[in-house]
């Protein structure tokens, strides 16, 4: 027999909840204030979940949440609040809340259905089902209680028909999360989109949102569909969402308050399920501050934030996330030794996990197979200054070669006092190959390490790709 405590200063909601409940076989104890809260001796009385409201008139529901856990840390708690205070319910969760519901409610059927699955979940299968689905999708908490906390209030967070914004600095993984999210969600067998707001511009990405109808403008020689009526009932994934433009801000507006969009170049309306998960790396208020971002869309954005930590606020994660980097790069293998390891927690990864997967792919690039890499053999980014904006030359073409072959022609030159043909011929056939290597080695860090397309960028062929970093066995 389950014992369930109810939280609520609407005598009528109370009566109501202990009714239900008690046909159900639970025993129900019903409180009307955070004063006869306070009067329960919790060391005596034993409660495996509880319903609190959030709206109390003489104390606030997070505070009774706080203390009901941390005198029975294992019952569980559904925090009932009206949509107004969604965000607050999210906040709950944080604190150690295991769902909550709106009120008032709808559904009776889904209010019994949410109690019964918190009851009878195993706490210690479900942990275990969350982190199995995080690594699914990509996302690695380890051994950071940041990380943990965040996974578990995404997963709560996935159940609910919700917006969520996404914050964070650029390359923690946002889109990860987002891709969790979805995993998370009922909508998993559903279609999950992804696109960056900055990368495209504003009449491309209206057309890509919202599709476009045969000529509704130049090259439109067709219809096409949009990614808010692709998503359908799936996810739609907007990236560096403080790049849309006011004109694309009205219109995601539009479609948040009445479901309802047009095609460019139709007057016809079309209706979308899709839910929206938007991501930045920039502070969105301050943007609304600044005007350059609408303040109805952003309260339309944020009913959930969740924010991704940087990578130096969780280096304990970085054994277990170089393990992933090289089981997804090939090369399970290779081992890094504990030096190698406490290198990579020693540097602050201004980049994060961005940043490291690229020290990781030219680390594994240049090792030798089923070697164990050491501190030696990995070479961090040196840290300039973000100030300072790289020349086309510095991104493309490894000069410093070029110059040390030039110096080291001259010295021969001035030491032997003549030089033939034959050797400044095999000079240039080894600067050949050291060039040819450290591009393909740089093209693949801009590409995370997918070979295929730092092939296509090099315009060469995946065999010529291996052949330059030698891996002539693979060709």
């Amino acid at each position: 027999m389950f014992h369930l405590l109810v939280v609520d200063d609407e005598k009528e909601v109370g009566t109501f909840l202990s009714r239900l409940f008690t046909m159900k076989g639970y025993t129900v104890h019903v409180v009307n204030s955070g004063k006869d809260f306070h009067a329960i001796d919790f060391d005596q009385q034993h409660y495996d979940a509880a319903m609190i409201d959030l709206k109390l008139p003489d104390c606030d529901g997070l505070s009774l949440l706080q203390h009901l856990k941390l005198k029975q840390p294992r019952c569980k708690a559904l925090i009932m609040t009206g949509y107004s205070t969604v965000k607050t319910a999210v906040r709950a969760m944080k604190l150690g809340a295991s769902d909550y519901m709106e009120k008032p409610f709808v559904d009776i059927d889904i209010l019994e259905r949410q109690l019964d699955n918190l009851l009878n979940e195993n706490t210690d299968s479900n942990q275990h089902f969350i982190q199995k689905l995080a690594q699914d999708s990509g996302l690695i908490a380890g051994e950071s209680l940041l990380m943990k906390e965040l996974t578990e209030v995404a997963f709560k967070v996935a159940q609910k028909p919700v917006n969520v914004l996404i914050e964070g600095e650029t390359g923690t993984g946002k889109e990860v999360l987002s891709r969790f999210i979805h995993s998370a969600s009922p909508r998993n067998h559903e279609p999950f989109i992804a696109i960056n707001c900055g990368a495209i511009s504003e009449s491309l990405l209206e057309s890509e949102l919202f599709g476009h109808e045969k000529g509704a403008f130049t090259g439109a020689t067709q219809m096409r569909k949009g990614f808010f009526e692709i998503a359908g009932n799936g996810t739609l994934f907007l990236d560096e969402i403080a790049d849309a433009s006011p004109a694309i801000q009205v219109k995601l507006l539009r479609v948040l308050e009445t479901r309802e969009f047009m095609r460019v170049g139709s007057s016809g309306t079309l209706r979308t399920n899709a839910r929206l998960v938007a991501a930045t790396n920039e502070n969105l208020q301050q943007a609304v501050e600044n005007n350059r971002f609408r303040e109805d869309l952003f309260y339309r954005l944020t009913v959930v934030t969740l924010e991704v930590p940087a990578l130096r606020d969780r280096k304990e994660d970085i054994p277990l996330l170089v393990e992933h980097l090289v089981e997804r790069n090939g090369q399970p293998a290779i081992t890094f030794s504990q030096g190698a390891i406490e290198k990579l927690q020693l540097y602050d990864w201004p980049g994060n996990i961005r940043e490291l997967s690229n020290v990781i792919t030219r680390t594994l690039t240049l090792a030798d197979h089923e070697q164990e890499i050491t501190a030696e053999d990995i070479v961090l980014p040196t840290q300039v200054n973000s100030s300072k904006k790289p020349t086309p030359m510095e991104h493309s073409l490894p000069e410093n070669h070029l110059e040390e072959w030039r110096k080291k022609l001259i010295a021969e030159f001035n030491e032997n006092d003549e030089l033939t043909l034959e050797n400044i011929l095999l000079e240039i056939k080894q600067l050949e190959t050291t060039i040819g290597k450290e591009l393909v080695l740089q093209t693949l860090q801009k590409t995370y390490g997918n070979r295929n397309e730092a092939a296509k960028r090099l315009q060469i062929s995946m065999r010529k790709l291996r052949y330059i970093l030698n891996e002539k066995s693979h060709s």
